[in-house]
């Protein structure tokens, strides 16, 4: 129970990594905020929390709208009365390479991995300095740190992430709120199930351990972050990635 009578908003909660953020969270005795655009796998999500049982909201929303941010904190105080920790997990792709890459695929894919983000932590803020502590952990990638072929987009997001995480982290480490980020490597998510067979196989050769991970990989890591074990600890990028970057 590392995280008991702790409040969670976790975005991108419906499925994936973002779901087995919740559940695990749940587990280790938190109340979380499901958020996701996906209004119906948010509830998904939070019923199977209450079978464990455990305490739960479901909230749909787009991270890249302001007021959606601001509401989906809003609520979580509102149900819960604070809010501990932010998982800002919410990440979309929209793959080509550059020459054929869309205005508005480039600025989607920013709005909602970059923009999302900021606009979710600026939200958060607010209650955490009323309480004198919280943790906000930004799910990044592999790819913002390596780049990949045919994801500028994506990539471009998650570098930007990454470097969002190191700047709020110094504004507020005197405040007793800890930034850090976790960047995931190839994970077997709905996400990555989309990529065609043959990139698949060619990608599971480039990570030393030889297979994708699992959202329960990445779950782990988090909590450890959102833990007291992490008090000293911001600014961080902890890689789940199979040794795929080192």
């Amino acid at each position: 129970m590392r995280l008991k009578d702790k409040v969670a908003l976790v975005t991108g909660a419906a499925q994936g990594i973002g779901k087995a953020i919740a559940l695990l969270f749940a587990q280790e005795g938190a109340k979380v905020g499901v958020a996701d655009l996906n209004l119906a796998g948010a509830e998904e999500t939070c019923g199977e929390i209450s079978a464990l049982p455990g305490e739960a909201l479901a909230m749909g929303g787009n991270v890249a709208k302001a007021e959606d941010a601001e509401g989906m904190v809003q609520a979580v105080l509102d149900k819960f009365g604070r809010l501990d920790i932010l998982v800002n997990n919410a990440g979309i792709t929209r793959d080509q390479v550059l020459l054929r890459m869309k205005e508005e695929d480039w600025d989607l894919v920013l709005a909602v991995n970059l923009k999302g983000a900021f606009h979710l932590t600026k939200a958060a803020l607010r209650p955490f300095l009323k309480q004198k502590g919280g943790k906000i952990v930004n799910i990044a990638s592999v790819t913002g740190q390596m780049g990949n072929a045919g994801q500028a987009n994506y990539a471009a997001s998650k570098a930007g992430l990454i470097g969002f995480t190191k700047s709020v982290a110094r504004e507020y480490a005197n405040r007793n709120i800890q930034v850090n980020a976790v960047a995931p490597g190839f994970i077997d998510t709905p996400m990555s199930q989309a990529i065609p067979a043959k990139e698949r196989e060619f990608l599971i050769k480039q990570i030393p351990m030889e297979r994708l991970g699992k959202p329960e990989d990445v779950a782990q890591a988090v909590l450890f972050l959102a833990s007291p074990a992490a008090d000293y600890i911001t600014g961080q990028v902890l890689n789940v990635n199979g040794g795929m970057y080192m």
